[in-house]
């Protein structure tokens, strides 16, 4: 007779087979191996609910309602033209501004938010320019994930470190706010020198966008009005929610009330329109992919598998270092970094306790590691899942390994230049 541990295992991998095989829709993947979990009696209905990161939902939710008002106006449309005048329509220098837009808001705001505020700007921009916009989308995946790594509200697992650690926002700005930039640099060249060559439109193209008139684009001023005012506002609430005890989710939330409250008090069309607009399938992934983690967690393989890859360091600050790092990485490329964070969090402590006075290389080790690593796979990070959802939403699907044939080395690359980094700071 099978136990919970090895039930959890199993379909905890074939689950992630059929994700990486494509062969079925990773939403159902998540739901049906989030219901087996339950049928086997691995995590009871209750305990697999409490496992579904409601803030994280809110939040997709909340911005997602405010993204599609805010479309309606034809911001995106002017934000596009603007962007691609700044650069002289150049496609390779419209990836790297994009992409530095993309870093700078995720270090200010969370990645999801970012990057659904950037991804209908770069169908707009490549649509116009006729070029391929994958490569732009993947490098905003890339850029999001870095710039998430910068600061403290950057990222949840920088939050969870800077909660139980005592590590404030200049903490997080002096420790790594630098090595995100110098990555930035660097995976930017990267991706320059693999798509420069497919990063290519005609003289003609570009000086029809340069002769566009970006004012033009706005189709709604007063609609307008309305949703740069919630955004502010919104934007304000993400900022300032650690001091008022809010949670994200209740920021974009309220957020989204408000706008919908404004603009379509009584218009029922209109807000099943928006609703409808939702990305459904990935807030659904969401919530199995939580369950199923989850169920690792709850029959102890999260934890067993930390504390026995720290024990066989034997307490060496330096290896410890190392293996935090590495295993935060590959870990967050493929498992929602969340648990993982909040398992080695306590070990971490436990650490000090037996006597290793100086703890910092470990938690900024965590920290790269595990906001890092989410640029992996296409299920590494929130925003990977989102920017992947809205790019089939629009036909231009990204397939698993497709991405990761990509990104993975990418990300390689810069927990080695993070490995570095660390070493040389810290050790």
């Amino acid at each position: 007779m099978l136990n919970s541990t090895t039930i959890a295992i199993v379909i905890f991998v074939a689950a992630y087979a059929l994700i990486i095989s494509e062969k079925v829709h990773r939403t159902i993947v998540g739901i049906f191996g989030a219901m087996l979990m339950i049928l086997f009696g691995v995590i009871s209905q209750s305990t697999a609910i409490s496992h579904i990161d409601f803030n994280t939902l809110g939040l997709l939710m909340g911005m997602m309602i405010i993204v599609n008002i805010t479309s309606e106006t034809g911001l995106f449309n002017f934000l596009a033209i603007w962007a691609a005048k700044k650069v002289k329509a150049r496609p390779i220098a419209l990836l790297v501004a994009l992409s530095a837009l993309t870093m700078f808001c995720s270090a200010l705001l969370d990645n999801v938010t970012t990057v659904l505020l950037t991804v209908p700007i770069t169908f707009s921009i490549t649509a116009q320019l006729k070029v391929d916009v994958k490569p732009y989308l993947i490098s905003q995946i890339l850029a999001s994930n870095i710039g998430g790594t910068a600061t403290l509200i950057g990222d949840p697992p920088n939050i969870m470190i800077g909660s139980a650690v005592g590590l404030n926002f200049m903490d997080f700005v002096w420790n790594l706010t630098g090595i995100a930039l110098l990555i930035f640099v660097a995976v930017e060249g990267l991706l320059i020198l693999i798509y420069g060559r497919e990063l290519k439109t005609q003289p003609e193209l570009q000086a029809k966008v340069m002769r566009l008139n970006a004012a033009s684009q706005i189709a709604d001023k007063v609609l307008l009005k309305k949703c740069l005012l919630v955004i502010f506002l919104t934007i304000s609430l993400f900022v300032l929610h650690g001091y008022l005890g809010l949670e994200t989710a209740t920021a974009a939330l309220s957020g989204a009330g408000l706008l919908l409250l404004i603009t379509y008090t009584r218009n029922e069309s209109m807000i099943a329109k928006v609703l409808s607009k939702i990305e459904w399938p990935a807030i659904f992934f969401f919530a199995g992919l939580f369950v199923l983690v989850g169920a690792l967690v709850e029959t102890g393989v999260i934890k067993m598998l930390a504390a026995e890859a720290i024990r066989l360091t034997n307490g060496s600050v330096n290896a410890t270092a190392m293996l935090i790092l590495w295993m935060s990485a590959f870990a967050s490329a493929f498992i929602d970094n969340i648990p993982f964070v909040a398992t080695l969090i306590p070990l971490i402590q436990d650490m000090g306790q037996m006597g290793l006075t100086n703890l910092d290389p470990m938690w900024w080790s965590l920290a790269l590691g595990a906001c890092l690593g989410g640029n992996g796979t296409l299920i590494g990070a929130s925003a990977n899942v989102v920017v992947a959802s809205m790019a089939a939403q629009r036909g231009r699907q990204i397939s698993f390994l497709g991405f990761m044939k990509i990104a993975f080395p990418i990300m390689v690359f810069t927990i080695l230049i993070s490995s570095v980094y660390v070493w040389v700071r810290y050790l």
